[in-house]
C-alpha cells in the first residue's frame, strides 16, 4: 500500500510568512514595560495647590523599586532643578515610599515631578505629575515623548531577550535530544552546528542585554551602552548579577558542548559511552537549571506572590520549553540535513515531548493562577489576553505534534547501507581519489563529482520515502508555530501581570486621589461690583474635587491678571437636588489676592452650586455662582 504525503508546500510557505509577520507584530507592537510597580500615592498630590512650599516630595509605590540618585526630579516652572538630589528611603513594613528634599525659598508656580525607577521584576517604570505653590502658573518643562524602555534601545533589548530564549532552547533542548534520543547525532555535523549556534546566540544576546541594560532603564540613548560607569551600576543590580551569572554558566555550557561533540562522539566502547553519557546528563542538567535560574531570580517569579515556590516552578517551565522546542529544532535539522535519523530516535523524542508538555501544563497552570489571579484579569488585562493567545498556540502546537506522531508510527528506519554511507561519507570521498594521481586538480574535481552524485542519490531516496517527507513537513510546521509561541512568551515576560494590574487599580480606587487622582475643580467667575476696582475674575480651585475633605483656594485678579486685594470674600455650597445647603465656607486670607480653607467637607456627590460673594468696598459687593459636578 502506497502512502501519499500531504501536499503542504504552498500552505507551508504561507504559514511561515504568517508566522514571521505575527512575530514582527508581537515584537514591534509590544509596548514598553510599564507599571510593574505602580505609583499609588504622592505628597503633594497630583494637581494640588499648596499655600507654602513643602520641604520634600514623597512617592509611594505598590511594590519595591530600585532608585538611583536621579530617580526623582522636581523641576520649577522654568525647567530648573528644585530638589536637592538626595533620595530618602522612607519605606516602612509593607509601605514602599521614597522622597526627595526641596530647596528653600522656592517661588510660587507650578512644579513638575518626574520619576523613574526599576521595579523588582527588572522592568523600568516612570511617570510625572505637577503640583503648584501659591497658585498655578505656566511651565516650560517638556518631558520626553519616548516612554521609558522604548525607542531603539527598547526594541534592541526586546530582540535580545527573544534571542536569549531561543538560544537557550536550542542549546539545552539540542543537547538533551542528542544524549537522550539520538546518541549517533553527536557525530553529525549539522546537529553540532545547530547546538553550537544556540550557545553563540545565547551568549551574544546576554552580552547585548548587559550592555543595553543601562540605557534601557535610564537615558534611552544607544551611545550610553558603552558607558563604563553605567555598566558598573548595572553590575550592582539584581538583573546585572543574573546576566553575569548566566555568562559564567555559559562557560560551563561550552565545556559540555565540547565534550559532547568531542570525546563522547568518538567513544566506541558501549560501557565507556554510557558512563560518559551519565556524567554529561548530570552536569548538563545542573548547568541548564542554573541558566534557567538566572531568569527566575531576576524577573516575575522573584517578586509578588509565593516567590519561594514560583522560582523553582519557573525553572521547570523553562527546562520543559527547551526540551520540547529545542529538541524539535534539532529534529527538524536532522530530518532535512541528516535524513538517516532512526525511527527509534524520533519515537524517543516523542516521549520526551509528551513529558515536556505535561510539565508545561502543570507549571503553566500554577503560573497562570499566580500572575492572573481572576477570570476578569484573564480577559480584562493585556497579560491575560496574551496568555489566552499563548494557550491557543499551545493547542495548535500539540495538534500538529499529534500529526507528527502519526507519521512517526509509519516511519521506517533507514537501511544499514544508507546509514553507513552517510556516517562514512568524508572517508569515502577521500578514498575515491587515486592515491597516485599526478593531477591534484583532476582528483579534486572527481571527488566533487562523486559527492554531488552521492548527494543527489540520497535526495532521491529521501524524497521517495513519503512517510519521512510527511514527518519533515509536520515538524517544520511545528517549528513555525513554535517561533510565534516563543515570541508571545517573550512579550509576556515583559508585561505587567494581570493580578498586579488589578491590585494596583483597586489600591488606587480605595485610596482616592493617588498617582492619577480626580482633577481639582477649577472654575473662573468674572464679577463686577460697580465700584472702584469693582471688576475682576475669581479663580477657584477645590482639590480633589470629590466627596469628603477638600482644600479650597480662591484667587482674585484684576482684568489684567494681577492680584486684587478685596476686603471680604465668602463661599457657599448648595446641592439643590437634595435640599442640602447652603453650606458656608469662610476662607482665610493668605496673601494679596489669595484666600484658602482646608477641610471643606462635601457630604455627597451631585450637581453642586458654588456661590462666591465678593465685596470690593464698604458698600460694593456681588454674588456670582456656577454649578459643578462633584463625584
Amino acid at each position: 500500500m502506497t502512502t501519499t504525503a500531504p501536499r503542504l508546500g504552498n500552505a507551508l510557505a504561507r504559514l511561515l510568512i504568517l508566522a514571521a509577520a505575527l512575530l514582527g507584530t508581537l515584537l514591534a507592537g509590544a509596548a514598553p514595560a510599564s507599571a510593574h510597580a505602580a505609583l499609588t500615592g504622592s505628597d503633594p498630590k497630583d494637581g494640588a495647590v499648596v499655600a507654602t512650599a513643602p520641604k520634600e516630595v514623597n512617592l509611594t509605590f505598590s511594590e519595591q523599586v530600585a532608585m538611583s540618585a536621579d530617580s526623582i526630579r522636581v523641576l520649577d516652572p522654568a525647567g530648573r532643578r528644585a530638589d536637592t538630589g538626595e533620595i530618602r528611603d522612607l519605606c516602612s513594613g509593607s509601605v514602599v515610599r521614597y522622597g526627595v528634599g526641596l530647596r528653600a525659598g522656592l517661588p510660587d508656580g507650578t512644579y513638575t515631578v518626574a520619576w523613574q525607577a526599576v521595579s523588582s521584576d527588572s522592568h523600568p517604570v516612570a511617570g510625572a505629575f505637577t503640583f503648584s505653590i501659591g497658585a498655578p502658573s505656566t511651565t516650560s518643562v517638556a518631558l520626553p515623548d519616548q516612554a521609558v524602555g522604548g525607542g531603539l534601545v527598547g526594541a534592541l533589548y526586546g530582540i535580545a531577550r527573544y534571542l536569549s530564549y531561543a538560544g537557550f532552547a536550542v542549546l539545552v533542548g539540542g543537547g538533551a535530544f542528542v544524549l537522550v534520543c539520538w546518541p549517533r547525532g553527536a557525530s553529525v555535523r549539522p546537529v553540532q552546528q545547530t547546538v553550537v549556534r544556540g550557545w553563540l546566540t545565547l551568549t551574544g544576546a546576554t552580552l547585548a542585554m548587559l550592555l543595553l541594560r543601562s540605557p534601557y532603564t535610564g537615558s534611552g540613548k544607544l551611545a550610553d551602552a558603552f558607558d563604563l560607569a553605567g555598566l558598573r551600576a548595572v553590575l550592582e543590580t539584581k538583573t546585572g548579577a543574573a546576566l553575569t551569572s548566566r555568562l559564567l554558566l555559559l562557560g560551563a555550557a561550552a565545556l559540555f558542548v565540547a565534550v559532547l561533540f568531542g570525546a563522547y562522539a568518538r567513544r566506541t566502547d558501549p560501557k565507556e559511552k554510557k558512563d560518559l553519557s551519565f556524567g554529561l546528563g548530570i552536569g548538563g542538567t545542573v548547568v541548564a537549571a542554573g541558566i534557567a535560574g538566572t531568569w527566575a531570580l531576576a524577573e516575575h517569579a522573584s517578586t509578588g506572590l509565593q516567590p519561594g515556590i514560583a522560582m523553582p516552578v519557573d525553572i521547570l517551565h523553562l527546562l520543559a520549553v527547551a526540551a520540547w522546542l529545542g529538541g524539535l529544532t534539532v529534529l527538524l535539522v536532522a530530518l532535512y540535513r541528516a535524513p538517516s535519523v532512526e525511527r527509534s530516535a524520533v519515537e524517543r523524542f516523542s516521549k520526551v515531548a509528551f513529558g515536556s508538555v505535561a510539565v508545561l501544563a502543570a507549571t503553566g497552570l500554577y503560573q497562570s493562577w499566580r500572575q492572573v489571579g481572576s477570570w476578569s484579569a484573564l480577559t480584562g488585562t493585556r497579560y491575560g489576553q496574551l496568555l489566552l493567545v499563548k494557550i491557543g498556540l499551545m493547542a495548535v502546537l500539540i495538534s500538529i505534534a499529534w500529526i507528527s506522531r502519526r507519521w512517526t508510527r509509519r516511519l521506517a528506519d533507514p537501511s544499514p547501507r544508507e546509514s553507513a554511507e552517510e556516517a562514512e561519507e568524508p572517508e569515502t570521498e577521500a578514498a575515491d581519489g587515486p592515491a597516485g594521481d599526478a593531477d591534484p586538480e583532476r582528483t579534486a574535481q572527481l571527488a566533487r563529482q562523486r559527492a554531488a552524485v552521492a548527494t543527489a542519490r540520497r535526495k532521491r531516496e529521501r524524497d521517495a520515502d513519503p512517510e519521512r517527507t510527511g514527518l519533515r513537513r509536520s515538524v517544520l510546521t511545528e517549528a513555525a508555530v513554535a517561533v510565534v509561541l516563543l515570541a508571545v512568551t517573550t512579550v509576556l515576560t515583559s508585561t505587567e501581570p494581570g493580578r498586579t494590574e488589578e491590585e494596583a487599580g483597586r489600591t488606587t480606587a480605595a485610596s482616592g486621589p493617588a498617582a492619577v487622582p480626580d482633577r481639582p475643580v477649577d472654575i473662573r467667575l468674572p464679577f463686577d461690583t460697580g465700584g472702584v476696582d469693582g471688576k475682576g475674575v475669581v479663580r477657584l480651585s477645590l482639590d480633589p474635587g470629590r466627596t469628603g475633605a477638600n482644600a479650597l483656594h480662591i484667587f482674585v485678579e484684576r482684568p489684567n491678571g494681577k492680584p486684587l486685594d478685596v476686603p471680604e470674600i465668602k463661599l457657599a455650597l448648595t446641592l439643590e437636588a437634595k435640599n442640602v445647603g447652603p453650606l458656608p465656607v469662610a476662607p482665610d486670607r493668605i496673601q494679596t489676592g489669595h484666600w484658602s480653607a482646608s477641610g471643606v467637607q462635601i457630604p455627597m456627590p451631585g450637581e453642586w452650586k458654588i456661590q462666591v460673594t465678593v465685596r470690593t468696598s464698604e458698600i460694593d459687593q456681588t454674588t456670582i455662582d456656577k454649578n459643578v459636578k462633584i463625584g
